[in-house]
């Protein structure tokens, strides 16, 4: 197989209606628009939502609640997945998407206390629950709150 092989599935594809191309054509004059109404002018149309002067869905519908734009997204890691570091080492957020537990810090890291922890650390993160910090530093290791 060469590029220059390289086609569509038949069937696949489809040519676009060209409007406003003659009589001849059957998609001429109006081109496919009808005569006059909102529709058929330039600019035309109405804006996504409009159900013709119906109350619309997303009014209809009854809103609960409201989201908090101050509220921090804490990244939440389990105290027995820092047992993959090594005796000593002082384990950062940066150091969590090095060896690929976490993905993305969003606005923080915060050590949950579920599992148990088999090595001396020094942890470094936003947030720590009270049986997480009970758990590091019972293996002997610091708890560090940036």
């Amino acid at each position: 197989m060469r590029l220059h092989n390289l086609a569509p599935a038949e069937g696949s594809t489809k040519k676009p209606k060209r409007v406003g191309r003659g009589i001849g054509s059957g998609h001429g004059k109006t081109s496919t628009r009808g005569h006059k109404g909102q529709n058929a002018r330039s600019g035309g149309g109405v804006r996504p939502g409009f159900e013709g002067g119906q109350m619309p869905l997303y009014r209809r519908i009854p809103k609960r609640g409201f989201t908090n734009i101050f509220k921090k997204q804490l990244v939440a890691i389990n105290v027995e997945q820092l047992n993959k570091f090594e005796e000593g080492t002082k384990v950062t957020p940066e150091l969590l998407i090095e060896k690929g537990i976490i993905k993305k810090i969003k606005d923080g890291v915060k050590i949950l206390g579920s599992g148990q922890l088999n090595v001396k650390l020094h942890v470094v993160a936003n947030a720590f629950s009270e049986t997480a910090k009970a758990k590091i530093e019972a293996a002997g290791g610091k708890t560090e709150v940036i």
